[in-house]
């Protein structure tokens, strides 16, 4: 994937391609992809480690923004906004794919051709549930701030209208309750 050095777009130029866009102006889509795309490429990138799936992953990711490019309520919040769905969507990819299943010797004679092993199930299976406590031990806000983004998928504009807060306080729930998730699941885990 080919990137090209680019200005910062000022904000009335921003804003101006997002409305065009969010008409179904062709070419202020394809000005808006170029601009993005090596910051889009570089945020899947660091979360799926291949290059191949991450350019798969920021076409995917541009298809779900300009069809959605409707719901954004402020023109000018496109680049956040953009980044936010492209970092859950690389967290669901990382999620969901499995590293592949290696062709040598060893590997084919597995017994499970697919990879879905009973200890695999049952380990997976402890993650959820792990994963599960550390959330019900975290206050509700820090909880509900979570699920919406992580499982409900909503954006942090989404996550702003439902909770009735500024983005900027929605992203900083975000970074708290991470770290609180993750020092609370670093304190139920086996020494």
């Amino acid at each position: 994937m080919e990137f090209h050095n680019r200005k910062p777009l000022d904000r009335q130029t921003l804003v101006t391609l997002v409305t065009a866009a969010k008409q179904g102006d062709r070419q202020a889509m394809d000005e808006l992809i170029q601009h993005f795309q090596g910051s889009v490429y570089a945020t899947v990138y660091r979360r799926v480690q291949n290059e191949a799936e991450a350019q798969e992953l920021c076409q995917d990711v541009f298809m779900r923004a300009l069809a959605k490019i409707g719901q954004l309520a402020n023109p000018a919040a496109f680049g956040g906004w953009l980044r936010s769905i492209a970092h859950r969507m690389a967290i669901n990819r990382a999620v969901r794919c499995r590293p592949s299943v290696s062709l040598e010797a060893e590997g084919i004679e597995g017994p499970c051709a697919d990879g879905d092993t009973p200890l695999g199930e049952i380990l997976e299976q402890e993650r959820r549930d792990q994963l599960k406590l550390g959330l019900d031990r975290l206050a509700p806000m820090d909880r509900d701030t979570l699920v919406a983004f992580y499982f409900r998928g909503q954006s942090l504009v989404e996550m702003s209208n439902h909770f009735h807060t500024p983005v900027g306080t929605i992203k900083r729930r975000l970074h708290v309750a991470r770290k609180r998730l993750a020092k609370e699941l670093a304190a139920m885990a086996p020494a």
